[in-house]
This record gives structure tokens, sequence and C-alpha cells, in this order.
């Protein structure tokens, strides 16, 4: 109840009205006059009713304060009984604040991975601004958060909350928790393949003190490349070789202890993208011809190839009366190219080559030896390739995969993907092959040969036109035509010459995107992304074991000839090995480092000190006596109390706020009453001044 006034007249005309009124009424009783008091209480009755004075009754409803129940499900939470426990204690905590009408509970659940956030960190404050947004200050009764401990988003003082509430914490796990950690502390994005890279890490443990040692194993690409101690709390050096172009994954593993917590921190992970040095490359043509530049222009194009070029311009039988030393061509170095230096190259490309005695058989047994040990040939024939000086009969035909026939077929056909080259990763997809006719221009001219070894991946009609095969540690390639330079040159449209040779070249060169049996494996975002490369028409469900050690069976399909992918949605943070038949691969899902699993040992000491500050606290939930669930404090209401926690109970700040519900307004100075009370107060000044 209160009282208001609400003036009939204007402030300015009420005190033109009442000022010399009052001042003439309080000088006649300065001066001792008759009836002044009787004029001063004429003049208030007066003022009284200009001033209007409403009593004003308000009904109330008392607003609820909002409690937030913070229940933290990040993957640390997964370990032990921590996520059990957190779903007891949130029930009961739920069921407590049922008989405490004065509160409005808002529960949140924060930690796991949505499509908008992909938690590598545990914010738990985000969580609880959210379910305070739509609350003002004075209306919220505190937060009680249901947690390991290992918050990442703490403020740095309670005025950053933007309320003042008690903040609690329930704290799950069990003390003198045992972990170690391996983290990768300094390690490169990029290196070049084949050489040392240098990167440094750090062992910590929770249980060991600084200076023990632990056993840790490095593997690139899931192969193990070293074994060595490391000591507790100091940053380690090693040096690791990349092995292979595109993402290499780098790992340091430390041995477990018994009781140890997890073993998902035991792993650190670099991915390093491996970058090769130029590769070399060295192109022999027998003779000038239009193919010739075609192949000169494409590797020369090419940043990333250093290209060796001869042309046999002046076979030995070639003999006219040109002096010597009026010669201005080079010497072909055999012995230097073919004995001294012939494995520095990468790919060795005979262009319509053949044997004039410009190398000796010797050199060819060289060329048998450099593929046999993981080198890389590629012959591209022409005409010579069927006649008596092709180098089929030299000591190089133990690593050809085709012998010619004698024959030449010389009549136009359009080049066709076999059925292995539609799903061959070489040809696979090449522009304009799944038309019919393709969409390219036609050839001329194909070598006959007898039934090749390998695979046969592009025909001329009936006959092999591309032929891929395996030799020892090295590949070879067959080009049984001269004529890819109609592609280059744009007849009847062209057709994809450079992205045929190039794919040539690099599977010649081992280039992993190019193997014909591949499994691969990224993370994207939160979804493990699979892809398996195969000849075969069907691919095996892929095994994926999780960084947690689940392991899960997960279906293939074919998105394209030969390629069969999968893309899973995934809840952990982490390495993820897949399997595929006699083939893994390793990926990492999330960020490398995410502070997810900087630590996973539960603790109070991270939160404790913000929550005293606001005048709660953090404790550990403890079993019952008969282990059949767990003990959550007493929650009451703590109005005016400077500390809302104690041994065995946690309060809530009821708020002060209220909701009007109605009004009632009775005026006290308008109808009889006002006009009872002048005439009162006018007939006694009347009475008082007729005497």
């Amino acid at each position: 109840m209160s009282l208001d006034f609400q003036p009939l007249v204007s402030n300015a005309l009420l005190a033109l009205l009442l000022v010399p009124l009052i001042a003439l009424t309080l000088a006649g009783i300065y001066l001792r006059q008759r009836g002044s008091l009787l004029r001063l209480l004429a003049i208030a009755a007066f003022g009284m009713a200009l001033f209007n004075p409403i009593v004003v009754n308000e009904e109330r409803e008392p607003l609820k304060s909002v409690v937030a129940i913070i229940a933290d499900r990040s993957q640390s939470q997964d370990l032990g009984n921590r996520s059990a426990d957190t779903d007891a204690a949130l029930r009961q905590v739920q069921t407590a604040l049922t008989r405490l009408p004065q509160f409005e509970v808002r529960t949140v659940e924060a930690g796991r991975a949505t499509e908008n956030d992909d938690a590598t960190s545990t914010r738990l404050f985000q969580a609880l601004n959210g379910a305070f947004r739509d609350v003002p200050p004075s209306r919220i009764g505190g937060a009680i958060m249901i947690t390991d401990g290992e918050v990442h988003d703490i403020p740095a003082n309670p005025s950053a909350l933007g309320f003042n509430a008690p903040v609690h914490g329930l704290i799950t796990g069990v003390p003198g928790e045992i972990d170690r950690r391996v983290q990768f502390v300094r390690a490169p994005r990029f290196g070049l393949t084949g050489k040392p890279q240098a990167m440094t890490y750090k062992v910590t443990a929770s249980s060991e003190p600084p200076g023990s040692r632990a056993r840790v194993r490095v593997r690139v690409n899931g192969t193990e490349t070293a074994s060595e101690e490391a000591i507790i709390g100091e940053e380690m050096p090693v040096e690791v070789t990349l092995t292979r172009a595109g993402v290499n994954i780098v790992e340091i593993i430390v041995d477990s202890i018994p009781g140890e917590l997890t073993e998902v921190n035991n792993r650190a992970v670099a991915m390093v993208d491996g970058i090769r040095e130029n590769l070399r490359v060295l192109l022999v043509s027998g003779e000038p011809h239009n193919g010739e530049r075609t192949w000169r222009n494409l590797l020369k194009s090419d940043a990333s190839v250093d290209l060796v070029h001869f042309t046999i311009l002046r076979p030995p039988e070639k003999q006219d009366s040109t002096p010597i030393n009026e010669l201005s061509l080079i010497a072909f170095p055999t012995r230097e190219l073919f004995v001294d230096k012939i494995e520095q190259f990468d790919l060795i490309i005979f262009d319509r080559y053949q044997h004039r005695d410009v190398m000796s058989l010797l050199y060819y047994d060289y060329i048998n030896d450099y593929v046999q040990k993981g080198g890389a040939l590629l012959i591209a024939a022409g005409p010579e390739y069927a006649g008596n000086m092709s180098i089929a009969n030299t000591p190089l035909l133990s690593v050809l995969p085709a012998t010619p026939t004698g024959n030449i077929e010389e009549k136009a056909f359009y080049p066709r993907l076999s059925e292995q080259g539609k799903r061959h990763p070489v040809t696979r997809g090449l522009e304009g092959s799944t038309q019919e006719p393709p969409g390219w221009s036609r050839w001329f001219r194909v070598i006959d040969v007898n039934p090749p070894e390998g695979s046969v991946i592009m025909n001329a009609g009936d006959r092999p036109l591309l032929v891929l095969n395996r030799m020892g540690e090295g590949r070879v390639g067959m080009f049984l035509s001269d004529q890819g330079w109609l592609w280059a040159r744009g007849f009847e449209g062209g057709g994809p010459h450079a992205a045929l040779y190039r794919r040539i070249a690099h599977w010649l060169m081992k280039e992993p995107e190019l193997e014909e049996e591949a499994l691969t494996a990224s993370g994207s975002g939160r979804n493990l992304e699979i892809r398996r490369q195969t000849m075969k028409k069907a691919a095996d469900p892929a095994n994926v074991i999780t960084p947690s050690g689940k392991t899960k069976s997960i279906p293939l399909a074919e998105t394209e000839p030969g390629v069969f992918t999968a893309s899973v949605p995934t809840d952990e943070i982490g390495l993820y090995q897949v399997a595929n038949g006699d083939l893994t691969t390793l990926a990492h899902v999330g960020p490398i480092d995410a502070p997810e699993f900087t630590d996973n040992v539960s603790t109070t000491a991270k939160l404790d000190p913000l929550a005293r500050q606001t005048g709660g606290g953090t404790r550990r939930l403890r079993a019952t006596a008969d282990q059949s669930t767990i003990e959550v404090p007493n929650i009451v209401a703590s109005r005016g109390m400077a500390s809302a926690s104690g041994d065995n109970w946690i309060g809530l700040r009821p708020t002060n706020e209220t909701v009007l519900k109605s009004v009632t307004r009775l005026p006290l100075f308008s109808g009889f009453l006002g006009l009872g009370a002048l005439i009162l107060v006018l007939g006694g000044m009347w009475y008082r001044e007729g005497k």
C-alpha cells in the first residue's frame, strides 16, 4: 500500500494559489490575529483537495529465481564412472529443486559436439550464459555445475559472470587419479620427403616426478621408426623422415602405466604435409617428330619437374663429310646417364626410341636393374618398335610389358577406356571418357603387340593402347601409339592429353593418390571421411577403431567406378584407425592438440577460486555407504547469507522481484469526503470570525 498525489492543476498554478495564502496566514499567526489557525486549516484543506491524494493498494506475486544446472558431457566425462555419476547427481539435484518452489530450474548439457560446435574444449560458462540469456541479473539464483573440473572458459573474476549469485561445482572422478600425457611442442607443417625433420615433444605425468623416464615410440604413417626413452617434464628432440608426398601422420606414443586413467592422451599426433623435391625426368627421343614437343612442353610446364632431354639427331651409322670439329651436336652421355647417375632419375621416358648402337647392350641391363629396384620407365612407342631395331630386341625386353608382333595398324580409331581403365585411377573420370563416341579426337596408328602383362587400361579397338605393369619394386608403362600429339594440337577438338600424360607419369613415380588399391581417411569437421580405391567391383566394410578403443564397421558406397566412400559423424576427438582388407590408414578428427585432452585428471582446483568468490564452492561427489548411488549435498534457499555453501549443503538465492497482479486506488479528498472537510473548516472559520 502506498500514498500517491495527482494534482488537479499544474504545479505552477498550485504555487500561485497557495504560497500567498500560506504567507498571509503565517503572518497572521506571527501577529497573533484571531482565527489564524482556522485559516491555516482551511488553506490546508483547500491545498489537499487540489493535490488530490490517492491511496494505492497493489497486489503483487513473487517471481521465481532462475537456477541453472550445467551437466558436463565432454569426452573426458566418458572416463571411468564419471558419466554415470553425472547422471545420478543430475537426477538428485533436479529432485531436490522440485521441493523448492521459489526456484525455476533450467538444465543444460554442454561439452558434446553439435553442428555449430566442434566441442574441442569444455566451455561450461558459455553454456551458463546461454541459459541466463533472457533472465535479468536480479532474478538469477545461482548455478550448479556437474563436471570433472576440467573447464576451459572459467572467467577471471565474478564480475565477468554478469550476475551476483553463487556458483557451485559438483566434481566427478576420484582423488589421486594417475595419467600420462605426451604432446608435440614443435612440429613443422611442411617438410621435404626423404629428408629428416626435427621435432620436439614433451611427456608429463600426474603421479611421476620430473626427471623420471618413460619409453616412447615414434611412428610415421603407421610404421614404427624409432623407440627411445624420454625424460618426464623435459622437451625431447626427435627426427622423423616423411615417407610420402601429401599428408603424413607422425605419432609419438608413450607407454601406459598400471592404473592409468586413460590411454587416449598417450599418443600425440602431428600432421605434416610432405613436399617432394623436384622430380628428375630423363626424356630420350629417338628422332624429331610431332609427339616429341608434346612430351617436352608438358614436362617443362611442371615446376616440380627437372627435365633432361636428349634427341638422337645423328646416329652412329649416319656418315657424311662434315668434320667433327664443325659439328655443334652434343654427344649423348650414355655412361653418365645410364651408369653414373641413373639412380638420380625418378622417371626415364623413351619416346620412339630404337636401338641403333647409340647405347651398348650393357646399358640396357643397368636400366633393367634400375626398374627392378624401384625406378620408373615409360615407353612411348612408334613404328620403330615394330621394326628390326626395336628395343624389344635388346636386354630391355625383360621389363617390357608387351612385345611387338611386327604389325602396325594404321586406320582411324577412338581411344577408349577398357573395363579396367574405367576403374583405374590413371584413366578414371578422364574428361570425355563417358561419351560414345568419346569426347575427344581420333588417332590413326597403333602398334600391334602380343598379349601383354599388367593392366590394359586403354584400347584401340580390340588392341591394347596403354599398358601399365609392375616389375620388381618399379613400374613400367607403355603407350602403343605416337599420336597423342593430335589431342595437344586440337585435331577434331583435341583431347585430355595433359591430364592423361601427367597421371601416367605420376603413377609410374608412385604417387599415393594414383594407387589402384588405396585406403585414405581424413577428418572434416566432426566427420570421418573414408575413401577406398580398388579395381574390384565391390568393397568390404571398413573397420574403424575410435580414439577410446571402440570398434565400428562402416559400410562403403560406390560413388564412382573404383571408388567407395563413407562419411561418418563422430563424437570423439582424436586419432582413428581405419582398416579395409590388408590396407590400413590413420586419420585425426578435430584439432591435433585439443584442450579437451590437455588434462584428464579430475580436479577441484580450477573451478574452486571462482566458486568461492561468488559465495559458492566445489566438492567431490562421493558414493553412498552401500555404493548404490552417490551423495549430493542438501540444497537450501540462502536469502541474506554471505556464504551459500556449508559442509553438507549448498545454497541458492531467492529473488526479491515480484510481478504486479492488480491495483486498487482510493482518492482521499474527492467526493463527499473532500466536500465535508472543506465545509467543516470553512464553517469553523466563519463561526470564529463572526465573534
